[in-house]
């Protein structure tokens, strides 16, 4: 059942009022952050998927909770998803170590 959530899509409208934001909100964001990539109907219709939703929470929380600018909020995203790959890569090469020790 909890595959379910992948497949979850939110109208913009929907999205919206799940976030506490307004749907210009979230269209401006859109054209400030790459991260955000809603899926296009043929008809042109924005539908968020969660990941969509974690990304805009974590945006909402750098502009909203600390203040910070739109710009600011992007250095702290990238330099957060690199953070993330760094600690995958170490995590990787300590199992690798710990192969090559046995």
């Amino acid at each position: 059942m909890e595959d379910l959530q992948d497949f979850k899509r939110y109208r913009i409208g929907e999205a919206a009022r799940e976030l506490g934001v307004k749907t210009y909100v979230l269209r401006f964001w859109e054209s400030e952050f790459d991260e955000i990539t809603p899926i296009r109907t043929e008809s042109g219709q924005r539908l968020y998927t969660e990941d969509n939703l974690v990304v805009i929470r974590e945006i909402k929380r750098l502009l909203y909770d600390e203040g910070l600018t739109i710009d600011g909020a992007k250095r702290k995203l990238h330099s957060s998803e690199h953070s993330d790959i760094l600690l995958e890569v170490r995590d990787e090469l300590l199992a690798i170590k710990q192969l090559l020790n046995t």
